[in-house]
């Protein structure tokens, strides 16, 4: 079986705002762009146009309705983008019996080398995110690599070293950064808003972490939206942010 490193000399990761995700699957579309062409590739569909598609993605976004108590209005539609953890305590690692499934040393990320790996798909069971893929078509099985390739890239500019999903998210609902390091952005803004580890009691200390949504209080006036909070002003929006703003309020 596979050994995890004793220590590791970064923790990068994602940390995702589920108040500020909607839904768009534009981080889902960029990651199977960028990957398809890169280091994970190809991640092939199989009958896409079929009455049964299936294919391979690193992102996946889902969508809850959760009913709330009538004096806090309508339900609560909440987004939630899963992939890879790249968990501290990676047992999809310890599990592979040929060291296909790794996780480096250098900066945390949970890699598959697919020259390895036999399509066993231990991992898979391991895995209690739902984060691995197998491949039917080459018969290996494939994961979110933080676009490793990508942020990696000393020809890319350093403000392009970001995974793929975090460049084509249009709310900034995703941040990536060391998160071993306190002093770094996604690690503030994580400790700061309270994030919360998926399935902490399992022990596998997940690197990603996620935003929960903030409470909403009960409207005193539904005309007044939300009370303690500031009022909504499309003019601090991003231009595009302000456009679709206009549309759907005609």
């Amino acid at each position: 079986m596979t050994r995890l490193p004793d220590h590791t000399e970064r923790r990068l990761g994602l940390v995702i705002d589920l108040d500020l995700c909607v839904g768009c699957h534009a981080c889902a579309v960029a990651c199977k762009s960028w990957n398809a062409g890169g280091m994970a590739g190809p991640l092939t569909d199989e009958s896409p146009y079929g009455a049964e598609p299936h294919g391979i993605w690193f992102n996946r976004v889902h969508s809850y309705t959760a009913q709330r108590p009538e004096d806090l209005g309508a339900p609560l539609t909440m987004h939630f983008p899963r992939s890879c953890l790249h968990c501290e305590n990676a047992h999809c690692v310890t599990v592979c019996p040929t060291g296909a499934s790794h996780k480096r040393r250098s900066d945390g990320i949970v890699l598959v080398d697919e020259e390895k790996c036999i399509g066993c798909q231990l991992c898979a069971w391991a895995c209690p995110y739902g984060a691995r893929e197998f491949s039917a078509v080459e018969g290996v099985m494939k994961k979110c690599t933080l676009c490793a390739d990508r942020i990696s890239d000393q020809s890319l500019p350093l403000a392009d070293r970001q995974p793929a999903c975090v460049m084509a998210c249009p709310t900034k609902a995703r941040l990536f950064g060391d998160l071993s390091n306190p002093d770094d952005p996604a690690t503030r803004h994580a400790t700061g808003r309270g994030a919360v580890d998926l399935y902490a009691d399992l022990g596998y200390q997940p690197t990603n972490r996620y935003l929960p949504p903030k409470a909403r209080p009960p409207h005193a006036d539904p005309g007044k939206g939300d009370q303690g909070e500031e009022d909504f002003r499309p003019e601090q929006l991003p231009p595009i942010l302000r456009w679709l703003d206009r549309v759907l309020s005609r």
